[in-house]
């Protein structure tokens, strides 16, 4: 059900402030989305070179739309500090690979369901959230990103889907994991999960 699991004049422009130039939230959701979509959806893109050309597609937009910075950040909560630098570091490029390894295979089981882009909600200049819903067989599936403006961009930090926080769901179990082990375990354990995929 998940397969599924947010893009004047020149002389104005430089005058407005960040907020101003960017994207819309949902335009920037919107955008990202439908061209991912007609990619994993191009039945041209067949076998390895259409698996390869999809699985970049899913990462390109993945980079785009979230900041795994501060997904990496908010997932770690309280635990981030017990981290290095250097091993924050490891730790974000290797749960982006967790992530992506999840769910871009779920994505790549894409049948043509529709995404209803609904609204995005203003928390503030720099704050907001964007509502959607996938359209499955069984009914809506909703889906909602929490989004902040970052170097004129605005980026997701945390994605709910069915009420569930992508966020909180992984903090549990790291939570759970560095209770008992050391970062350097945890950075191990999460190696080992994606040492196979490209």
């Amino acid at each position: 059900m998940h397969k599924l699991i947010c893009l004047g004049l020149v002389l104005g422009m430089l005058l407005l402030p960040a907020a101003a130039m960017a994207a819309t939230p949902l335009a920037t959701v919107e955008t990202n989305v439908n061209q991912l979509l007609a990619v994993l959806g191009n039945p041209a893109l067949k076998g390895q070179d259409g698996l390869r050309k999809k699985r970049e597609a899913i990462r390109s937009t993945a980079n785009t739309l979230f900041d795994f910075y501060a997904l990496s950040r908010r997932t770690l909560g309280p635990n981030w500090r017990k981290f290095s630098a250097d091993q924050q570091q490891e730790f974000i490029t290797l749960y982006r690979k967790l992530l992506e390894s999840i769910y871009g295979d779920r994505l790549l089981q894409y049948q043509g369901e529709k995404v209803k882009f609904i609204k995005a909600v203003s928390l503030g200049d720099t704050r907001a959230e964007v509502y959607t819903a996938i359209a499955a067989a069984s009914g809506d599936i909703p889906m909602h990103y929490k989004m902040f403006l970052k170097d004129g961009a605005w980026k997701t930090y945390d994605l709910i889907v069915e009420n569930v926080s992508l966020v909180a769901n992984y903090r549990t179990q790291f939570n759970s994991l560095l209770s008992k082990n050391p970062p350097e375990k945890v950075l191990a354990v999460i190696r080992d999960k994606v040492k196979d995929y490209l």
